[in-house]
């Protein structure tokens, strides 16, 4: 504790006045939110779609510049870690277990419940499920990953800075000013943004993974239930970040994402096997050519598309931006020793190929259950949608007790990566902080996640991280600027030499 900073206390009060609010005031906390999360998607939208196809195209332009050869560190760094444990480990932090609660569920809705072009339950509507789901969990949100973890990276690693999102800026603004109060703040908006991020999570995750034993046991699917699994799961976190990058982490993502592959491997042999490779292919195709318009789509004269491009295509681009401290903090600490072109195709291009894939297998799997008329699937709440789709298939119940381990190691490694990150954000950029703020920062995470679990505060938190996500994207902005200002001054640097 000795090491905690101003940010960390701060943090904390405004942590302890969220589970406050969500406790006593669930209701005004969900009504206050909504009203300034809708003004902000009327307002701001635009701002968002642009704002996220400039980072994507920066980020191209980085990696074939004269920058790309450029390493993360000193000329004679290695990597910390082999290539499939840093995969691993920046795609289980980055998509966690979203990518399991929404490869059915997101698909499903697209087709079924609300198309974003075409009448529900058509041919068109099933193609462009597929591909809008392509397009919110592709490039898009890694790209906004990657930009932050490798600004952070530079100059944690180049230059010698802590790692804060606020040291980031200082050629633009001065090292006083960023050791002061505003740059106090930059690192207060960042750990609430996480905070928020993940405690939303885990909620979705102790929802789905209760919802699933329900589903195959008959287990009482309550609040209790729910927040038992909350509590062995957040033992389980602290563990894992307790013990370190090096260890818990990196064992657990690797044996994550073995898991995830094999449980992949399984869905795609039992279940339509052709007809997953058709519209993969199919739906490939039609991501890149539709690339652009997708990109730039607000409908503007259509009120009813309008109101989707709202609801899924903003909502995901905020929701990336304001998980972009958390993700690209930890992207940046184990990504030193490689270089910026290795750093950007690794981050940008494998994640997106493999969303992919999961999003094919299991939406694809889920879109034939309810063509052919054998399971009604849009009827199934959004936790037990997935466990819908896998009773339906041979092996369906070792399916999905393989899923729920899944989901269960997705909910330790998300939250341990969050734990390791906040202890950095609060201890002035450590690169190992302390372990008791880790464990303080691991409960406070489970204590606002319970809200949401107990009190129903989903919606709520939720738009606060969408709230959170406007300033942060001016943040990464400057960040942008901040480090074109600092590669060219030192690339001139070098050429004087």
């Amino acid at each position: 504790m000795k090491k905690a900073t101003q940010v960390f206390w701060y943090s904390i009060a405004i942590s302890l006045i969220v589970v406050i609010w969500g406790a006593v005031a669930p209701e005004n906390l969900n009504s206050f939110t909504t009203a300034l999360t809708n003004r902000i998607y009327m307002d701001f939208g635009w701002f968002y779609l642009l704002l996220v196809i400039a980072i994507l195209l920066f980020c191209v332009f980085l990696a074939f510049s004269r920058y790309g050869n450029m390493k993360l560190g000193k000329k004679d760094d290695e990597p910390e870690f082999s290539r499939s444990s840093w995969f691993a480990m920046l795609f289980s932090a980055g998509m966690g277990m979203g990518l399991v609660f929404w490869t059915t569920a997101e698909p499903i809705s697209h087709a079924f419940i609300s198309s974003p072009l075409s009448e529900e339950g058509t041919n068109e509507a099933i193609k462009d499920s597929l591909k809008y789901s392509f397009f919110h969990w592709g490039i898009h949100a890694w790209a906004v990953y990657g930009i932050v973890g490798l600004v952070l990276a530079y100059f944690k690693f180049n230059r010698g800075a802590p790692g804060l999102i606020s040291a980031t800026l200082t050629p633009l603004f001065g090292e006083k000013l960023m050791r002061g109060p505003l740059g106090k703040w930059i690192d207060v908006l960042a750990v609430f943004a996480t905070i928020v991020g993940v405690a939303a999570t885990l909620g979705f995750g102790s929802a789905q993974i209760t919802g699933g034993l329900s589903f195959l046991f008959g287990m009482p699917n309550s609040f209790t239930i729910q927040l038992i699994v909350l509590a062995v799961a957040t033992v389980l976190f602290i563990w894992s970040a307790w013990s370190g990058i090096g260890k818990g982490i990196k064992y657990l993502s690797n044996l994550n994402m073995g898991l995830a592959v094999f449980l992949l491997i399984l869905l795609f042999t039992v279940g339509p096997s052709m007809y997953i490779l058709n519209m993969f292919t199919n739906t490939l195709g039609t991501y890149i050519s539709d690339f652009f318009e997708m990109s730039l789509r607000l409908a503007p004269l259509d009120e009813k598309n309008r109101g989707w491009i709202n609801s899924w295509t903003i909502f995901y681009w905020a929701w990336w931006i304001s998980w972009a401290p958390f993700v690209g903090i930890f992207i940046a600490r184990i990504s030193k020793g490689r270089t910026v072109k290795e750093f950007l195709f690794g981050v940008l291009l494998l994640p997106s190929l493999v969303c992919f894939i999961f999003f094919a297998v299991f939406g694809v799997s889920a879109l034939q259950v309810e063509q052919l008329g054998i399971s009604a699937i849009s009827d199934f709440t959004l936790e037990t949608s997935t466990f819908g789709v896998l009773a339906e298939y041979p092996l369906g119940k070792f399916l999905s007790i393989l899923t729920i381990f899944v989901i269960v190691i997705f909910f330790v490694t998300s939250a341990d990566s969050a734990t390791f990150v906040l202890g950095m954000l609060s201890t002035n950029g450590l690169l190992n902080p302390g372990n008791s703020i880790k464990i303080i920062w691991g409960l406070i995470q489970s204590t606002i996640a319970a809200v949401v679990v107990y009190f129903g505060g989903t919606q709520g938190l939720q738009n606060m991280l969408i709230i959170a996500a406007l300033p942060f994207a001016i943040v990464i902005i400057l960040m942008g600027i901040s480090f074109m200002k600092g590669i060219r001054s030192e690339s001139r640097l070098i050429q004087k030499r």
